[in-house]
């Protein structure tokens, strides 16, 4: 990641460059040509094509076009915070600020942790693999393959000490109460 020095944030060829990337990655889901996505976005192809190699970037009214020819909206999501805890036995946990989404593929997909393969899509070893991740997962292994519907729909059965329940339990409340 591109920083400017002083502040440590993201300069603005990072940002072309992401932007170009989830505009390339629509296009590819969508399985246009740039041609074709350019046409019925109201861009030209050449101006496309600078979006996805990050040497423009478009306004987010252009983005939103562009991304919504494709098929695909441009919304508004929390970043995700995590905080660390200390569970009874003295291992380190993390805890997002919020409970993640995942896209069908990402949430039903095969997991490799602690040397084992869990198939995601199979509910039972969803439910250990769950279980193992908020015990010993990292933020990105949350990120990745946690959730947070699942978890819900999961969370009596889970297996996890009491330090680790206690600190996810809100957000599985809140998540209940449609908040």
């Amino acid at each position: 990641m591109v920083s400017s020095p002083a502040s440590g944030v993201p300069d603005v060829r990072f940002w072309a460059e992401q932007g170009g990337m989830l505009l390339k990655q629509a296009r590819h889901a969508a399985r246009m040509r740039q041609k074709e996505l350019a046409g019925v976005s109201g861009t030209s192809r050449t101006t496309l094509s600078a979006y996805e190699h990050g040497r423009k970037s478009p306004t987010l009214e252009t983005a939103g076009r562009i991304l919504d020819a494709a098929g695909f909206r441009l919304v508004l999501e929390p970043r995700a915070g995590f905080s660390s805890r200390v569970a009874d036995d003295g291992r380190p946990f993390s805890v997002p600020g919020h409970l993640p989404r995942l896209t069908v593929a990402e949430a039903l997909g095969k997991l490799r942790l602690g040397g084992r393969i869990y198939d995601l899509a199979d509910r039972g070893q969803r439910r250990e693999a769950y279980s193992a991740l908020l015990r010993e997962g990292g933020p990105r292994e949350l990120l990745d393959h946690v959730d947070g519907v699942l978890l819900v729909e999961l969370w009596e059965e889970l297996d996890l000490p009491a330090a680790v329940r206690t600190a996810w339990a809100p957000m599985i409340e809140q998540a209940r109460r449609g908040g």
